[in-house]
């Protein structure tokens, strides 16, 4: 930071130069370019969803291609351009751009402007980045669903242009940050799979080798009963505690003693219902992964379930079950019994045919409070996870924001 306060105040000690962005960038509206013509091949681009989506600050690698001639009709992006948002359906994400440093000539589509500067393109990528840029944008932003700032707009917007050698100066030092910020999430991340790694290890040793054990069929230690079905349009804010499919594998763990989602009261009388201490099989997925995940529900009151779930009842600890049922041993067996068709599934007969290890209920009972103390440590480090980068991500916004703030040199 003194460094760079230090050539500020060597090199424009009356301030620093505010200059609309369209007398120091030549600003080229893109066109066309549907998802629909990327190709696997071609000519590298770049579309305006993906700038929100996808990209960074800068890029030098495109995920998108177009055939050529699809290429001719389009705006170019030259090595040093960058894109910028024209259209959004939110206020932070029109308005964000990526400065474009690969090697070669690419191209963009519409709703985005190709922006040709004569300053250091990282430096005006990070400035579109500051809190200056976001007053400057939303003042000049139409429309309610879909928010708008057009090229015309962007062009009056004035950006600070302190001297070259102070952009790249400014550049370094955020690049430094997002380099730092990068690899802590590789850290972090690094761990979050090694522990996981190291649950599942011995969530399987614990079932499979479980004192006592025998391996018996589900169906020859409870029974299964299908689900009623219900539609999106019967989920409310407050009915009956219900259990869709897909959230068996999107919303729940291991076990679950709260409904995410209820539905209409009116359907009490044709819904199917698990008990307290009953598991719920999901029997639809898109992966053979995620059908046959189950969720010990452990809530005070019964749960109407879907009718692509299966309620299992039996005298076993429920959470053993749901512990049991994601090891690799059962998904060995349950593959043999999951159709191939796009749509993945899974019939009751199938799941009651495939075994588990069975010991007694106290030994189901301490592999239950084992198994849990790993899920609480790996939950831990989850839930630790995104509020480490969000620590670090605002420090390095504070710093961003300090060094692309500047005193206005007078006209």
């Amino acid at each position: 930071m003194s460094s760079i306060d230090e050539m500020l105040h060597e090199l424009c000690p009356d301030g620093v130069k505010f200059k609309e962005l369209g007398t120091i960038a030549e600003l080229v509206r893109g066109n066309g370019m549907p998802k629909s013509d990327f190709t696997d091949e071609g000519v590298g681009c770049i579309h305006y969803g993906q700038i929100y989506t996808h990209y960074g600050t800068w890029a030098t690698e495109v995920i998108s291609h177009v055939h050529e001639e699809k290429a001719a009709r389009l705006a170019k992006v030259n090595p040093g351009d960058l894109i910028i948002t024209n259209t959004s359906e939110n206020l932070d994400d029109v308005g964000k751009a990526v400065a474009w440093l690969g090697s070669e000539v690419i191209v963009t589509g519409g709703h985005a402007t190709v922006i040709k500067p004569s300053i250091d393109s990282k430096y005006l990528a990070y400035w579109f980045q500051s809190p200056a840029f976001h007053y400057e944008k939303k003042r000049r932003a139409t429309g309610t669903k879909v928010i708008d700032v057009s090229a015309n707009k962007l062009a009056t917007v004035k950006i600070p242009v302190p001297p070259l050698e102070v952009q790249r100066e400014i550049v370094k030092v955020l690049d430094q940050f997002a380099e730092l910020e990068a690899e802590l999430k590789a850290e972090l991340k690094s761990e979050l799979e090694a522990r996981h790694r190291q649950y599942v290890f011995y969530r399987d040793k614990l079932v499979s080798e479980a004192v006592g054990a025998e391996h018996l069929r589900l169906g020859d230690v409870g029974d299964f009963v299908r689900g009623r079905r219900f539609t999106k349009n019967d989920v409310v804010d407050s009915g009956i505690p219900s259990i869709h499919y897909g959230e068996i594998y999107t919303e729940y763990g291991t076990s679950a003693d709260e409904a995410v989602r209820h539905v209409r009261v009116e359907l009490h009388d044709q819904l199917r219902y698990a008990q307290p201490g009953s598991v719920v099989f999901a029997g639809v997925g898109e992966t053979v992964e995620d059908v046959g995940k189950a969720v010990a529900w452990l809530g005070n009151e019964p749960v109407a379930t879907h009718d692509d779930t299966f309620v299992f009842t039996s005298p076993l600890n429920p959470k053993y079950v749901a512990y049991a049922v994601q090891t690799k041993e059962f998904h060995r067996q349950k593959e043999r019994h999951v159709s191939r068709a796009k749509v993945k599934r899974l019939s009751a007969a199938g799941l009651a045919d495939i075994k588990i290890p069975v010991p007694n209920l106290t030994v189901q009972e301490r592999i239950v409070e084992t198994l849990d103390n790993f899920d609480a440590l790996v939950g831990d480090i989850i839930f630790g996870l995104p509020a480490e980068i969000s620590f670090r991500r605002k420090q390095y916004e504070h710093y961003r924001d300090r060094l692309l703030t500047f005193k206005e040199a007078a006209a």
